[in-house]
């Protein structure tokens, strides 16, 4: 199905799945040497942000760090960027689902970028606002084991506000994709309260551990709000969330949050995930046959991957199969977008393990 139909019909047909990223954003990713990371402020491998002048400093060095490789001749890659977008361009193009967008985007060059990203990729950009200002832009940086360190942009950026919803954003649609984030409290609730209306279910993600641990207590009091149907957190997510407690463990953190979310799932990078609903628990492995170039969008992509199995009526376990093969998908090239020739790969792999494919083949 091209992009084209998937627009025109998405007026008459809501989204069965619908993301908020209240800004749009832009990633930079680029494969980077360790000296390029030394002269950078923060921990590395988490997520500060930044201002323009910080990343137009970082985008300039950059040029002098980048590290090539035979596999990957393009060591820099632009692209429409943030988790939820990642999420929702993953189940529109590799799977089939009529997903859509709510957000704002600049005019200027990054905000046509990433309306253009998202429509070609199938996504129903008809939620999208155009505002006067910038877009959001983000640097990834990803060193030579794939491990990323991510620098924000989003303080002048344009987004769009709570008061700027409407329930007919959300009428018809079956589930809300958020991402934790203390900024966009005000316009994530507003959100909420609409998709409850409107019968929708709310899945969410906890974004970072650095959003975990600055602000646990308002998400606390988000989750224990009953309003959050499905949560995937990291290991380090859910470490994190249960700071101070005797057991900080991932399974610790799991149980505490299938008491307030019907799906709680936790990934665990390389071993795999854990995940629960009602009393049935289950452990997955990871994908093993893959290689890590860039760890960008892994959570985000396996989100994707457990969504359509939700939505296809799949079991928990096979949820988190296709969640692994989804995320295995994304990590084997530069930046939070699937490539063609890896949803290949990846339809193989739900091949392999008997999971039903999507209805549509790229």
């Amino acid at each position: 199905m091209g992009a084209e139909t998937l627009v025109n019909n998405g007026e008459a047909k809501a989204p069965l799945i619908l993301g908020l990223q209240p800004a749009a954003l832009i990633d930079h990713v680029a494969r980077v040497d360790w000296s390029l990371l030394h002269q950078i402020p923060g921990e590395r491998g988490g997520s500060i942000p930044v201002e323009f002048k910080e990343l137009e400093h970082i985008l300039s060095e950059l040029k002098k760090h980048i590290l090539t490789s035979v596999d990957d001749p393009s060591p820099m890659k632009t692209m429409a960027g943030g988790s939820v977008a990642n999420t929702i361009r993953g189940l529109s193009s590799g799977f089939g689902v009529n997903s859509g967008m709510i957000g704002a985007y600049g005019d200027d060059e990054q905000g046509q970028l990433f309306v253009s990203n998202m429509n070609f990729t199938g996504v129903n950009i008809s939620r999208l606002r155009k505002k006067t200002g910038p877009t959001a832009q983000c640097v990834c940086l990803v060193d030579a084991y794939g491990n990323r360190t991510m620098r924000p942009c989003l303080s002048t950026a344009v987004k769009v506000q709570g008061d700027e919803l409407t329930k007919d954003d959300f009428s018809g649609s079956k589930w809300l994709v958020m991402r934790y984030g203390i900024f966009n409290l005000e316009v994530t609730q507003a959100a909420i309260r609409f998709a409850k209306l409107e019968g929708l279910s709310v899945s969410i993600d906890l974004a970072s551990f650095e959003m975990v641990r600055n602000f646990r207590e308002p998400l606390l009091k988000l989750l224990k709000s009953g309003d959050i149907d499905l949560c995937f957190a990291n290991e380090d997510e859910a470490t994190e969330l249960l700071r101070g407690e005797a057991n900080a463990s991932p399974e610790a953190a799991l149980e505490y949050l299938s008491k307030y979310c019907r799906w709680a799932v936790v990934t665990l990078g390389a071993n795999g995930c854990i995940a629960k609903h009602a009393p049935e628990v289950v452990r997955v492995p990871a994908i093993g046959e893959t290689k890590v170039v860039d760890a960008t969008g892994a959570g985000d992509l396996f989100a994707g991957g457990f969504l359509y199995g939700l939505v296809k009526g799949l079991s928990l376990e096979e949820c988190c199969k296709v969640g692994s093969c989804s995320g295995g998908a994304v990590i084997r090239s530069l930046g939070g977008e699937v490539t063609p020739e890896n949803w290949q790969w990846m339809y193989k792999q739900m091949q392999i393990k008997g999971l039903p494919l999507p209805d549509i083949r790229n």
